[in-house]
């Protein structure tokens, strides 16, 4: 009767790791390489460096309030001039510069165009605006965190005294 307990064990032992093997074999095909050429990808929208414009205007609007189906974080609506230009320039910005945006201000956005949920957007990488310049992502298109902003602020900042003085001394 012992005899007869150990040997049923093993076909289905048997059963079960042959399975398992095939299941290990089969996963590896349908593995395929990653393209070379494909977009950066994060949890926003995807950034194309490759067609960055150059946006100047006067922004028409501030938007703070986050609308459902769009980036996430600040957005400017400029006025260009090829008309109205939803510029999403993200949630980590100084509070200095956010009180210097307001109706009327010119600015200057560098970014790349995006379509999200049939809707255009301008996702900013710099931001000028009063002489200032603030990195609002990366060349990669990644949101650069604030202690960035301040730094780039800061070095622009300095940058203009040195220029309203005639240089260093």
């Amino acid at each position: 009767m012992m005899h007869t307990r150990l040997t049923r064990p093993t076909p289905m032992v048997a059963g079960l790791l042959t399975g398992l093997m095939f299941a290990i074999l089969a996963v590896p095909l349908g593995a395929q390489p990653a393209s070379e050429t494909r977009v950066a990808q994060s949890f926003g929208p995807a950034y194309d460096a490759a067609h960055e414009i150059t946006l100047n205007g006067n922004i028409e609007q501030v938007v703070t309030m986050h609308t459902v189906g769009s980036p996430a974080g600040m957005h400017l609506l400029v006025a260009g001039p090829n008309g109205l230009v939803d510029a999403h320039v993200g949630p980590f910005l100084s509070q200095n510069i956010k009180e210097a945006l307001h109706l009327g201000t010119p600015v200057q956005i560098v970014g790349a165009m995006t379509t999200l949920h049939g809707k255009n957007y301008l996702l900013a990488r710099e931001l000028n605006v009063g002489g200032t310049t603030i990195t609002v992502r990366t060349k990669h298109g990644a949101l650069a965190q604030g202690h960035s902003n301040r730094e780039h602020v800061a070095r622009s900042k300095t940058n203009s005294q040195i220029e309203s003085t005639g240089g260093l001394r």
